[in-house]
């Protein structure tokens, strides 16, 4: 896909616009203003196609930004304003640079030629030394060989330097650590002495879908237990991972905002998860007995979709009661691991225990206030007085939610450990979600740094002619450099906390984010830039102090050099499917796939195989009224026709079928494409369960928040029962040789 290239960046500055052309009508201030602010006036489609970004649509988004622009003005002020805080920043509280390379840091034009420096290691180390001015007005100082947060003063200023390695911690650097563990009986390593490959495959799974067998108090919902049972029973079959949703926290007070893509915050985790019975055993069921809850507990676990209110109104009542009788039914052991566990969260622990609690208040109040700019003014202000003298009033509600928020941590680190003992190499995969809901925890801690009047989403591509907004808002970059990328950083320690890996949702919003005023069209948005390189190096310094992979979601109108940026790093990104085709549009061979990309059947967004090749993801189009003016159902069917033709022939190329492409309502597809998958020369192949299952229905279709059941379905059956089906065990050996014999 053609569309702007990616430059590196100075740490202090977001990636360099192209000169833009100016639009007739368009102020040449307007145009300065969008570019100063990091966006894009100019940009290219998904088919290739030049575009300019209306002056109209530039004046919503800049407004929406802080940044007003109704006229000439307006402009100069904002522009004015944009330059100030630049000078502000010179240096900035963070600067980010890499292991071993030279340092740059933004410097003030104070007519100094060099200036004395102090360099303080995270480790004790010292340093000191005379910082030189370059060509560019910046000052340098000597490489650092040690990785970390260092603080640095440099003449009159004391700042944060952030050097990282030059690429993230990779599965190979997995392997070399779990050496003398066992792996999955599906792993292959390839000699790591020699750098030569290793090949693995996960299984993607939604949690909230998982059944766990006979359990008296599922609830109606999958749960950190079944998370951790999933990863057992994953890890006999080969996997080495288990890729969930995202487990961020959601509105426990509003459980119908339920999409774990536009949570709260992703700081912490949805307590609809925990699973009462791993820390309070039957006295969990004894609970919901108590409460008269037992049968409806059993009535949600027999729902084909989840009742989400009624999960949360059950699941919370039980909790509740066992938070009142915690000092009776827990251990002194377990009481301190949860007083230090809220010791080591820290204010922003307390401040999402303090925004649930509001929450619920208000929503008891039944006065419509679900947004927090809705709550009373001085409520809006997360560190006022107001808000202290309510968590004071409140104590015992902040104190459950705190309870919630360790019962949740609790489960995903047994999970974690599940896998680990298992022989995972990694263990889980999580999933961060690309920002939040603006009426969330997250954005009202975080007011600075977060932003409140945009939506992210993506323009037209080929699989979305209508483009998409998301209805979450995402981190400024402004906010982010102000801040010394505080936000960045506390939300990248708390996913990778729990996992061996982490998968970036929308990864592409490193870079640019297609962003879109509240209530416009998808389409009447702008790119908007963002500080590639430093988030690159926050997030590779993360990935080694976790010890984590980073897989990045690249799909969509992918920048010119993206891609390779990400390989440079060490991120993996992700092939899928039905997007490696040529420009002729047959669909690339195995060996052909990029061995920087991990590779997948498909992802949440899109068709399964089984939906893909029947045309049933096409039916749920037309149904919803997703196609765009001129497509119809049956020229997309048609096209579908061709496209299995193609892919059978791919197939039938790469050795995995013999035979004549067979119905559209036949499964043989599925095998043929775990075979074809399987057998890509990637470091890691990830299976949703529903190409394991050969389901032909997908847990979401993006743009639709009613007619399609979007986060809802639950498997048919438990995990035991489904992974031992005759079916399913010989579509996981056809996967497991295919990694055996990938080259």
């Amino acid at each position: 896909m053609q569309s702007e290239p990616i430059a590196s960046e100075t740490a202090d500055s977001p990636l360099p616009a192209p000169m833009a052309e100016m639009a007739p009508d368009a102020s040449s201030y307007l145009h300065k203003l969008a570019e100063a602010a990091g966006l894009m006036v100019n940009w290219h489609d998904a088919q290739g196609e030049a575009r300019m970004v209306a002056p109209a649509v530039l004046v919503r988004v800049l407004q929406a930004m802080g940044l007003p622009c109704a006229d000439d003005a307006q402009c100069q002020a904002s522009l004015t304003l944009l330059a100030s805080e630049t000078a502000a920043l010179s240096p900035p509280p963070l600067v980010t640079a890499e292991l071993n390379q030279p340092i740059t840091i933004p410097w003030p034009d104070d007519g100094s030629t060099g200036q004395a420096y102090t360099l303080q290691g995270e480790a004790g180390s010292l340093g000191v030394g005379h910082a030189t001015r370059d060509h560019n007005g910046a000052m340098q100082i000597p490489p650092c060989g040690e990785p970390g947060y260092h603080t640095l003063t440099l003449g009159p200023h004391r700042l944060t330097l952030a050097v990282a390695p030059a690429r993230c911690y990779s599965i190979e650097d997995a392997v070399r650590a779990s050496r003398g563990a066992s792996l999955g009986a599906g792993a292959v390593v390839m000699s790591i002495a020699d750098h030569r490959a290793v090949r693995f495959w996960a299984l993607a799974v939604q949690l909230y879908a998982l059944r766990n067998g006979p359990r008296s108090g599922a609830g109606g919902i999958g749960d950190f237990s079944a998370l951790a049972s999933c990863c057992s029973m994953a890890a006999a079959h080969g996997a080495a991972a288990v890729a969930v949703n995202p487990l961020h926290a959601g509105f426990t007070a509003d459980p119908s905002r339920y999409s774990p893509y536009a949570p709260s915050s992703r700081l912490f985790l949805n307590p609809l998860y925990i699973d009462p019975a791993a820390k309070f055993g039957d006295a969990a069921d004894d609970a919901a007995r108590t409460l008269g809850l037992f049968e409806e507990q059993q009535r949600l676990e027999q729902l084909s979709e989840i009742d989400w209110s009624g999960v949360a109104r059950v699941k919370l009542a039980i909790l509740r009661h066992l938070f009142e009788q915690r000092r009776i039914l827990l251990y002194s052991r377990e009481l301190g691991d949860f007083q230090r566990f809220c010791t080591a969260g820290g204010d922003a622990l307390h401040t999402h225990a303090v925004f649930e609690a509001l929450h619920h208040h208000h929503a008891r109040q039944g006065n419509g206030a679900s947004h927090w700019r809705d709550w009373p003014v001085q409520q809006q202000d997360p560190y006022g007085d107001a808000v202290r003298t309510f968590a004071r009033e409140h104590q015992t509600e902040v104190e459950f939610h705190l309870f919630l928020q360790w019962l949740a941590a609790c489960g995903v680190s047994q999970a974690q450990h599940t896998a680990r003992e298992a022989g995972m190499v990694l263990g889980l995969i999580a999933d961060l979600a690309v920002g939040t809901d603006t009426s969330g925890s997250h954005a009202w801690s975080r007011q600075d740094e977060i932003f409140d009047g945009l939506s992210a989403g993506a323009p037209p591509d080929i699989y979305n002619p209508l483009g998409q907004s998301w209805g979450i808002s995402a981190f400024s970059p402004r906010g982010l450099r102000r801040h010394g990328f505080r936000a960045l950083i506390e939300m990248l320690r708390a996913v990778l906390s729990q996992a061996g890996g982490l998968r970036i949702d929308h990864a592409l919003g490193l870079a640019r984010l297609w962003v879109v005023p509240n209530q416009a069209n998808p389409s009447e948005g702008a790119y908007l830039r963002y500080p590639f390189d430093d988030m690159m190096r926050l997030i590779a310094l993360e990935s080694w102090r976790a010890r984590a992979v980073i897989i990045g979601e690249n799909l969509g109108t992918v920048p010119d050099g993206f891609n390779d940026k990400l390989a440079q790093h060490g991120m993996l990104g992700i092939s899928v499917l039905w997007f490696e085709r040529e420009a002729t549009g047959d669909f690339r061979p195995p060996a052909q796939w990029s061995q920087t990309m991990s590779a997948t059947t498909t992802t949440h967004d899109l068709p399964s195989v089984a939906g893909w090749w029947s045309g049933h993801d096409i039916e749920w189009r037309e149904r919803l009224g997703l196609l765009a003016q001129h497509q119809s159902a049956a020229a997309e069917h048609a096209l579908r026709q061709t496209d299995r033709l193609a892919l059978w022939q791919a197939f039938h190329a790469a050795g995995v079928v013999e035979g004549a492409c067979p119905a559209a309502a036949s499964l043989l597809a599925v095998d043929a494409a775990l075979a074809f998958v399987g057998s890509t020369p990637t470091t890691l192949v990830t299976i949703p369960i529903e190409d394991l299952l050969a389901l032909r229905e997908q847990p979401n279709i993006p743009g639709t928040v009613s007619g399609h059941p979007n986060w809802r379905r639950r498997l048919d059956g438990t995990l035991p029962t489904l992974l031992a089906d005759t079916a399913t065990v010989r579509r996981i050996a056809i996967l497991n040789r295919a990694r055996e014999h990938a080259e």
